[in-house]
């Protein structure tokens, strides 16, 4: 790189000769303070002054009123909207399930991944602190000894013409590079907006640890109702072979008949070794979760009469829902983020200013540092302007708003599938209703089809295909009855989710959002 260079120097050393000096005031210590006021005047007209780069602008909100595309589209049967009602923090208790409020505080509390999340802001935070720093001077000290020997045909530098002697000399140096164009204020503001996405991809761990152990919670009670009904069916099965063996052997029904219902006690068999298997996964789901090793279970157990639905659910306007979603947030503020970094790249292209001073003194013994005549002392700026660097400069400003274009793109995509997510889980919703209706509706038709046939092979008068179709009927809407239930409370849990979960009312200043 090509650098054209300015520069002016003021030094003396007062035990020999001098080179320019000037009179700033009584001892070097006069002249090292009028620099460091210096410094701060030169900065505190700095950061008075604007920044070179785009200023952020949050974006709009979209502009609709509703999610859906039918106006009565919000609506759930069975179970009321309260729209614009606010969500709790803790909206997992509206299930009314203390195994699950336990459980969840478990994994708040343990959790590995919301650790890490943690300990990711503190990280942000640090350095956007720490960024801060390049907007002052900086004071270093330092102390050197030395023992020196001159040629013996050179002048002693010492009044007693001795050419071997120790030399001690200590210093304070100043240096200021003063942001005349705003780019480390430009880059301190990126260094905030990252702190605050930090904080608000720490909240969306936060919701999504919460959700993904109420629906794994949800799951195992799933698991275990339909392990519990297909044992039930099993064990009506298996009575209705005995029947049937009995029939048999007195000779009213033939041996087909026998073997064929043999053959749907074993098909129904056959279907509990994958559910004891997904159930065994969820519980190690569950260890994982909260921090523990799968040989370390969680005490709370979950079947599906665990849980209740909220008697009400709450929905947020469109405009809320922007401020209220975690992951929008974090998009935003990467938005704000790279939006800086235009300004930074733009702050390195135009000329770079640096001031330099320090006082000290240098004397052969320790003894006369603080002797008269020991001072020294140096002033000096320097003025730095590329000129030519091969287009580095300028394309690195290029990459810097095709970054920001690229962030802005992934908010309003964020925006957008939010947006789709609230849509999806309404619709889920409702038709979450039907289906559960449908499929009670179903199984109750399926228990009674049982009870009636179950009397006619007490009398001997029983068809075996109907037999067979109705035991099979009466599993695949028992097993359908439970998967429905199960999908509508994992359908609410995904609606506080979609939702933005309620971290704005938490009171924990730890877990409130961003507090950077």
């Amino acid at each position: 790189m090509w650098a054209m260079k300015g520069h002016f120097v003021r030094s003396s050393q007062q035990n020999g000769s001098k080179a320019d000096s000037i009179n700033f005031g009584s001892g070097p210590a006069a002249h090292v303070r009028f620099f460091v006021v210096a410094c701060f005047a030169v900065a505190s007209s700095a950061l008075a002054g604007c920044a070179v780069g785009p200023d952020f602008k949050p974006q709009a909100v979209p502009d609709t009123s509703r999610y859906l595309s039918d106006r009565a589209g919000d609506r759930v049967p069975g179970h009321p909207i309260v729209h614009t009602a606010e969500i709790p923090p803790q909206w997992w208790e509206l299930f009314r399930s203390p195994a699950l409020n336990r459980i969840v505080a478990d994994g708040i509390a343990h959790n590995t991944d919301l650790a890490a999340a943690e300990a990711a802001v503190r990280v942000a935070q640090a350095n956007a602190l720490a960024q801060r720093g390049a907007l002052f001077p900086s004071v270093t000290g330092n102390f050197n000894s030395s023992r020196q020997q001159v040629a013996v045909d050179l002048s002693s530098p010492l009044e007693s013409g001795a050419n071997i002697f120790n030399l001690h000399t200590g210093q304070v140096t100043v240096s200021y590079v003063a942001d005349v164009w705003g780019g480390t204020r430009r880059q301190v503001e990126s260094m905030d907006a990252q702190a605050k996405m930090r904080a608000f991809q720490r909240e969306g761990v936060y919701l999504t640890l919460a959700s993904n152990i109420a629906l794994a919670a949800i799951e195992e009670g799933r698991l275990r109702g339909q392990i519990s009904a297909t044992r039930r069916v099993i064990d009506l099965q298996s009575e209705v072979l005995r029947l049937l063996k009995r029939q048999q052997e007195q000779g009213q029904i033939a041996l087909t008949d026998v073997a064929a219902q043999e053959t749907a006690v074993a098909q129904t068999r056959l279907l509990l070794p994958p559910l004891e298997k997904q159930l065994a996964q969820q519980r190690h789901l569950l260890s994982f979760l909260t921090g523990r090793v799968s040989s370390d279970a969680p005490g709370e157990t979950f079947n599906l009469g665990s849980f209740r639905m909220p008697r009400r659910l709450p929905l947020s306007l469109p405009a809320d829902l922007v401020r209220q979603r975690p992951d929008i947030q974090a998009a935003e503020a990467n938005f704000h983020a790279s939006n800086a970094m235009i300004g930074v790249a733009i702050a390195n292209r135009l000329p770079q200013i640096t001031l330099t001073g320090n006082v000290g003194a240098a004397a052969a013994s320790f003894a006369q540092l603080a002797a008269p005549g020991a001072g020294l002392w140096m002033i000096a700026g320097n003025a730095a302007q590329t000129i030519f660097d091969a287009g580095a400069l300028e394309n690195k400003q290029r990459a810097a708003e095709a970054e920001a274009d690229q962030s802005l793109a992934l908010y309003r995509s964020t925006v957008l599938a939010a947006f789709q997510n609230v849509a999806d889980v309404l619709r889920a919703l409702q038709a979450g209703t039907r289906a559960i209706r449908a499929a009670t509706d179903a199984e109750r038709s399926a228990s009674q089809s049982i009870t009636l046939l179950r009397k006619q092979v007490d009398q001997g008068q029983i068809s075996v295909p109907l037999l067979l179709a109705a035991q099979q009927a009466y599993l695949q809407t028992s097993l359908a009855r439970l998967d429905a239930q199960a999908a509508q409370l994992a359908n609410t849990v995904a609606l506080f989710q979609a939702l933005g979960g309620g971290w704005w009312n938490r009171d924990d200043p730890q877990h409130a959002g961003p507090s950077f």
